[in-house]
């Protein structure tokens, strides 16, 4: 069984469409887990959530999930991630914020633990070193964590059982991942605004049979989501990065 992993897609639609397309392409996908932020930053909040929830999506909710429908402060993300997140927030329907708002933080599922941020700070903590990681490790009990938040596409493995040793690996196109004994988390990279300098869309596909996850990288069009962000009178910023994946 396949499953396809993705974070961070952050109401780009573009992207979106592209990694689901590319996904299917490689085969049959069986489930969809997204580790937060279905929205903010850019400019199709509704669509990037019906996409999604069709797909029957398996969600945990990411910070700017919860600060879009106001059960995290604004005042906790730069200016120009609030303004986002207020406009997103805005353009919610009632039911798209009812579903926002009850997505849980954590969840476990298949020798996984799915967060957004980290199994500590689900909400807020960037796993970016392996000294985070070592410090994340007695914080969840499965074999394996998947995480997003930092948009960096990332494998933290405890080599040979250590749980005070970590080496920590940037997943490029196509690596793959065979899930051994030793405990990881990992980060599938950001669909919707990678920060990595490629700006490709990344997502990650959980091969259960093989026992491997795959890190992939497609081209979109985020021409037209960067016409979308300046029209809807985003910040230019949020527009011009996507051409640069910083």
């Amino acid at each position: 069984m396949k499953t396809l992993i993705l974070a961070d897609v952050h109401s780009n639609l573009e992207a979106l469409i592209a990694v689901v397309n590319d996904a299917v392409a490689k085969g049959p996908i069986e489930s969809v887990w997204c580790l937060g932020d279905v929205i903010g930053y850019g400019p199709d909040p509704g669509p990037c959530i019906s996409v999604l929830r069709s797909a029957q999506a398996l969600f945990v909710a990411g910070n700017h999930d919860l600060g879009a429908v106001g059960a995290v402060p604004l005042y906790d993300f730069n200016s120009y991630a609030a303004e986002a997140c207020q406009w997103n927030g805005e353009r919610l329907s009632e039911q798209e914020a009812e579903f926002l708002s009850g997505m849980p933080l954590t969840i476990e599922i298949e020798g996984f633990t799915l967060v957004h941020g980290s199994p500590r700070d689900p909400v807020w903590e960037y796993l970016v070193s392996p000294e985070l990681a070592v410090a994340n490790l007695s914080n969840f009990q499965t074999k394996y964590c998947l995480v997003g938040h930092s948009h960096l596409p990332l494998l933290f493995h405890f080599e040979n059982g250590s749980s005070d040793e970590c080496r920590m690996t940037l997943l490029k196109h196509e690596d793959s991942i065979s899930l051994t004994d030793d405990r990881m988390i990992i980060n599938p990279g950001s669909v919707g605004q990678p920060r990595d300098g490629d700006p490709r869309a990344a997502y990650a596909i959980y091969d259960s049979e093989s026992h491997t996850i795959t890190h992939y990288r497609i081209k979109y069009d985020f021409k037209t989501t960067q016409e979308k962000i300046l029209s809807a009178g985003l910040p230019e910023p949020l527009a011009q990065r996507l051409e640069y994946g910083r």
